[in-house]
């Protein structure tokens, strides 16, 4: 059996998706980009604004879920531009403590509504 998780404090699905799904003891979010929840708008083009929303986001859903951002598993980092690397390392170290979640950091060509960074992950729910 699935659970499905929504909150307003992070953005709506805009498609064919939950925000996240329970199964078993883990959740699993959708991709979430830069979108400020209270407004629908994007956050503006500044990588590490985007990429402390996103943080913010994902950390929402799991609140939703009952869980912690730090109980994060695997997480999946897509950007546009790889050269944000250290970066995105010096921002993630102020969401998470040791250990760290297992992580992939992918460059990709583009991302919807032409965000800086997408993420995605599997959090323990205990």
């Amino acid at each position: 059996m699935k659970k499905i998780i929504h909150t307003k404090n992070a953005p709506a699905a805009i498609g064919t998706y939950s925000q996240a799904v329970v199964h078993n003891d883990l959740l699993f979010t959708s991709g979430q980009i830069p979108i400020i929840p209270e407004t629908g708008e994007m956050q503006e083009n500044d990588f590490s604004k985007q990429t402390h929303q996103v943080f913010r986001n994902l950390q929402a859903i799991a609140i939703a879920a009952n869980t912690s951002l730090q109980n994060t598993i695997k997480l999946n980092i897509f950007v546009q531009d790889l050269s944000h690397f250290a970066t995105l390392n010096e921002i993630m170290a102020e969401y998470f403590e040791e250990p760290y979640p297992a992580r992939a950091a992918i460059e990709v060509a583009g991302l919807p509504k032409d965000s800086m960074v997408e993420m995605d992950a599997i959090i323990s729910l205990k």
